[in-house]
């Protein structure tokens, strides 16, 4: 696949509930496995989706500081879920509820990861368009990624503080707030 910079359309592809997008990766974050919802969403073929960094859907909407939250996460042997905005190839975006888990080989070392994503309720997309929002502007203010991602990581903690919910805790308040 040719490295070229996709650009967002604002076009929302909306996943239908049956949806269920499944990517593996090395521990690198290269895909392994894309099943064929992955690509259909994302316009893409196999062939230019596995052997391919994962962040090749990364949307520029997306903090620093979340992805930052989830290798952090995934490098202390822990599942993690995250409400993710994706980019497809043809820069529509998608939206989606992220369960990630670090897979292991039979002596316990990790040999990549299991992403399994389903849709996000929009409710719920609606309150962390907010937060990601503010996240991201406080990157902006800065010139430098590492000052930037110091900047949103400290304003993502002093969120959560504030609510007095972990970033898990916040997720799942607004996965159950959705669903009643």
């Amino acid at each position: 696949m040719k490295a070229t910079q996709v650009r967002p359309t604002g076009r929302e592809r909306v996943l239908g509930d049956d949806d269920v997008i499944v990517t593996k990766t090395d521990p690198r974050g290269v895909i392994t496995y894309a099943n064929p919802t992955f690509l259909r969403i994302s316009a893409l073929d196999e062939a230019d989706t596995v052997g391919q960094p994962h962040n090749l859907i990364r949307h520029p909407d997306m903090p620093r500081a979340i992805f930052k939250l989830l290798w952090d996460t995934l490098k202390e042997r822990k599942e993690v879920f995250a409400y993710v905005v994706n980019l497809a190839h043809d820069g529509a975006h998608y939206w989606v509820l992220a369960h990630i888990t670090p897979s292991f080989d039979p002596q316990g070392r990790p040999v990549g990861y299991h992403s399994f994503r389903r849709r996000a309720d929009p409710a719920a997309v609606a309150e962390i368009r907010k937060l990601y929002a503010a996240l991201r502007a406080e990157e902006q203010r800065h010139t430098s990624s590492p000052a930037a991602l110091e900047a949103s990581w400290a304003l993502l903690q002093r969120t959560l503080a504030e609510k007095g919910r972990t970033y898990d805790e916040f997720v799942w308040d607004l996965t159950n707030r959705s669903a009643s």
